[in-house]
């Protein structure tokens, strides 16, 4: 028997658990997908979004920054009316946003994977507990404001926490976890 941080007993979590979170994601538009996801999932269960991926994906437009920057007030009146997403206008507002401060983040010839993984702790001590684990960090209220620097809205130092153990910033599988040790091994 897999001893998993969390996700036993679900397919499609134990496999979000055992393939995904905590591995290190690189790249403008997986980075945007998951900083999305997170706001999303603020106030809701990871389960929640996870079962909804496919229709952000959709709606979203493959969270292509550059296509989401371009939506408009009929979008998020398109959006709100779509049940194979959260429909909250502040989030959805939100992604839309993202969108437009990314393009113009690449536009002056800067990355958000060079900005996020910027806050890469130097050192990072995986935890033995669920109790060791931090809502936030000096990095990710650092990665936050730089964020918000940046034209990003709906992103606190929580969500970019919470991002930065998803997308193996920092591998917070406790100690003991299988996919803990394969995360390190990625990064």
């Amino acid at each position: 028997m897999t001893v998993r941080c969390f996700g036993t007993g679900d397919a499609l979590y134990e496999a979000y658990h055992d393939d995904e979170w905590g591995r290190p994601v690189h790249g403008d538009a997986d980075l945007f997908e998951r900083f999305s996801l997170e706001a999303f999932q603020s106030g809701l269960s990871w389960l929640t979004i996870l079962r909804k991926r496919e229709g952000f994906r959709r709606a979203f437009a493959g969270f292509d920054p550059a296509a989401v920057a371009e939506f408009a007030a009929a979008d998020v009146d398109r959006l709100l009316l779509d049940a194979a997403i959260v429909r909250n206008r502040r989030k959805i507002e939100a992604v839309i946003a993202n969108a437009r401060a990314l393009v113009a983040l690449q536009g002056s010839g800067r990355t958000l994977t060079d900005l996020v993984w910027s806050h890469r702790p130097a050192r990072h001590r995986r935890p033995r507990s669920l109790a060791e684990l931090p809502a936030t960090t000096p990095e990710s209220v650092s990665l936050a404001k730089a964020l918000k620097a940046v034209g990003f809205v709906f992103v606190g130092p929580t969500t970019a926490y919470a991002s930065m153990q998803a997308c193996g910033i920092v591998n917070d599988h406790l100690v003991g976890c299988p996919a803990g040790t394969q995360a390190a091994a990625g990064a």
